[in-house]
């Protein structure tokens, strides 16, 4: 019997020459929707002996613990990261361990693509595609953000000072990298942004 087999949304793209920023996909990253009141003490204890880490309770931002990552997205839902393979196995860990109250854990590898943006100027290239002020103070390591981004519903996750993650669903997997490439097509440059 066959298997199904993972093929990431972007697997027939072609290659970034020609950019100013460097981007890519990033294909291992799991994803578990986890939803449970911030403020349920069962709910609280129970993912943290699952996961290690206590979920983040301040807006938009994020918890590590080894290679388990918890975004926050609102006041009973965060986005658990972790190896794709570990994933199934954390949300039935999950799924025990809050069987008698009410939560929800649900994998949710295969519902978004997400595409690493680095380089110095990689917030000027989003700035194309959207109106926050991404060189504002909030936006510092470790800051999550829902935002739209060149008209559809993204996530922006920064990891480093010159690394942002991009997470979007897996259907504008192909319009986002496309809409990138040409923002950060050499010759594109605005050259009017600079963060501090």
């Amino acid at each position: 019997m066959l298997e199904p087999a993972f093929e990431s949304a972007l697997a027939h793209r072609g290659q970034t020459a020609d950019i100013y920023i460097s981007m890519r996909e990033i294909t291992t990253r799991g994803m578990i929707d986890l939803r449970g009141m911030a403020n349920d003490r069962k709910f609280m204890v129970a993912a943290k002996s699952i996961l290690g880490l206590d979920l983040p309770k301040a807006p938009r931002s994020t918890v590590t613990f080894g290679d388990v990552k918890a975004l926050w997205l609102a006041p009973d839902q965060w986005l658990v990261l972790c190896a794709r393979e570990k994933a199934p196995v954390l949300v039935l860990e999950l799924q025990k361990a809050m069987s008698t109250f009410h939560a929800l854990a649900v994998d949710v590898s295969d519902m978004r693509a997400v595409i690493r943006l680095e380089g110095e100027r990689l917030r000027e290239v989003l700035l194309k595609g959207c109106s926050l002020d991404l060189f504002g103070e909030a936006f510092v390591p470790g800051h999550v953000r829902r935002v739209r981004f060149a008209e559809i519903a993204a996530l922006l996750n920064v990891v480093e000072d010159n690394v942002i993650d991009l997470y979007l669903f897996r259907s504008y997997a192909h319009y986002t990298w496309d809409f990138l490439l040409k923002a950060a097509r050499k010759g594109s440059e605005v050259g009017l942004f600079k963060k501090g």
